[in-house]
């Protein structure tokens, strides 16, 4: 299903996956998800799903606690701890089991259902981890494109970097650096058309969004 997130974000392609060891449950979950729109993947077990698990798809999944084998939250710590694969999770369970809930969610779940589920509530969890997911896709291809402009940069128009989102300025870097401030100027320009800004608040914002202090830049 192609979604349209309430930040404005352009719309995805979103994929839902649905993990449970019952049979009836992943037909009767992948019948309502398909009928409202959604591509729908579903899986017998959690080693079924890891093993055909692609990251890079944006969607959701949707898992039931307790499974032969990986329960839920063991397949929730796995997803979190391979890189690049942070899914949102919504559990699914037929104990209410509140203890193994909060866990859950302190794990960073975005819901946690009782079987059987109630549609309306199934539809607005789904809802709000494709959100999510969308979200954290558009913040990291942003992180990556900063970080790729930051590759661009000579040693010589990093060190500018540093200084100018220190602050400093074009006099008091070219002192600090030996070299004339007519040069600094250069170095000061190649750095914002680079990076693609057009004010010093601008580039301080990427730099802080790259996790990069001044002190950090050489």
């Amino acid at each position: 299903m192609t979604i349209e997130t309430t930040s404005g974000q352009m719309p995805v392609a979103s994929t839902i996956f649905l993990v449970d060891d019952e049979p009836g449950v992943l037909k009767a979950l992948s019948r309502l998800l398909r009928a409202k729109g959604y591509d729908v993947r579903t899986f017998t077990s959690p080693e079924a799903f890891l093993a055909d698990h692609d990251p890079a798809v944006p969607g959701c999944a949707v898992l039931d606690i307790s499974m032969p084998g990986l329960d839920g939250l063991e397949l929730q710590r796995r997803l979190t701890a391979a890189a690049g694969a942070q899914r949102p999770i919504i559990f699914l369970t037929g104990k209410g089991d509140v203890p193994t809930s909060v866990r859950a969610m302190k794990a960073g779940a975005i819901d946690f259902l009782t079987k059987p589920v109630d549609d309306r509530e199934l539809l607005g969890a789904i809802c709000r981890a494709l959100e999510l997911d969308a979200k954290s896709r558009h913040d990291h291809a942003a992180l990556d494109a900063i970080r790729s402009r930051l590759a661009t940069l000579t040693p010589r128009e990093r060190e500018v970097l540093g200084h100018v989102v220190a602050g400093r300025l074009n006099k008091q870097i070219a002192a600090t650096l030996g070299i004339v401030e007519k040069t600094i100027k250069v170095h000061r320009g190649r750095v914002m058309e680079k990076m693609g800004v057009r004010t010093v608040a601008d580039l301080v914002r990427m730099t802080e969004r790259a996790g990069i202090g001044a002190e950090a830049i050489p």
